[in-house]
């Protein structure tokens, strides 16, 4: 008995050590890229002191404030859209049986497991097919194209858990089917609008490859900012403007998780 202890107590630290270095091999380059942004010297190839010098420059660089400004009205607007879209088109999905109905929800899954690259030449073979000139309303109907199955994906899970017999009880107490939606199944789905919505943004704002094809001239959006300073070489700058990203996406994951995860309880309580 003794023995058989002994062993499951060097099995589990060989698995917290295996852990261990799976997350150290995760993390170790994002604890590096932090720390070297607050490194005093321009080149990264030694710890000269700690100084915050670069955050300060960048809140006085002018193209990457104009990037940042890019990036986050073309993310917005295409969150906006891309979210309606997806969450009525998850609404129909679920709630109507109809002739291509299967075809449709299978499709959903394309955008999610093709390569971006692919993804991104596709757009760009389709805007040049039609004749349509590159611009920001063309990197902003890309972005909603490549977000919108995302929406779908996280609306569609939060409808799965839905009882029909709210509706049915709305009405019966009088409530038309406009009111019904707008009282019962709207806020119902609110969650996983809300943590699609977010998802979407975050997809939006990181994305360099479909916005490296979509884009066209003078429409530079953030990660493209970045993608051209490294050509010159890493600098700490770079490192605090990836800071940056990094951290801002991370936020709004992160509440997307929360929300998705809070949202999801009370069903499984109900039903339990």
């Amino acid at each position: 008995m003794k023995r058989k202890r002994k062993d499951q107590r060097t099995k589990a630290k060989g698995l917290r050590a295996y852990v261990a270095l799976v997350y150290a091999f995760l993390f170790a380059p994002i604890v590096v890229l932090v720390l070297f942004s607050f490194n005093d010297s321009r080149r990264n190839a030694a710890w000269q002191g700690f100084t915050t010098r670069w955050y300060g420059e960048l809140i006085n660089d002018g193209p990457v404030l104009d990037a940042l400004a890019n990036t986050m009205k073309i993310a917005l607007v295409a969150t906006v859209l891309a979210t309606v879209m997806g969450a009525l088109a998850a609404y129909a999905l679920t709630r109507y049986r109809f002739r291509g109905s299967g075809l449709y929800n299978g499709a959903i899954y394309v955008p999610l497991v093709i390569p971006e690259i692919v993804f991104g030449v596709a757009l760009l073979s389709g805007f040049n097919a039609a004749g349509v000139s590159l611009s920001l309303q063309t990197l902003i109907v890309a972005h909603v194209a490549f977000m919108i199955s995302f929406v779908i994906v996280i609306v569609r899970a939060r409808m799965s858990g839905f009882d029909r017999a709210l509706e049915e009880a709305a009405m019966d107490l009088g409530a038309n089917e406009f009111q019904t939606f707008l009282l019962v199944t709207l806020p119902f789905m609110a969650p996983g609008i809300i943590a699609g919505g977010l998802l979407a943004f975050v997809l939006s704002f990181d994305d360099f490859v479909i916005t490296f094809f979509n884009s066209g001239v003078g429409n530079t959006t953030l990660p493209l900012k970045v993608y051209s300073m490294v050509k010159f070489g890493v600098t700490p700058e770079i490192n605090a403007i990836s800071v940056f990203m990094l951290t801002f996406s991370s936020l709004l994951l992160l509440l997307s998780w929360r929300i998705q995860r809070q949202s999801g309880k009370p069903v499984v309580t109900d039903e339990e």
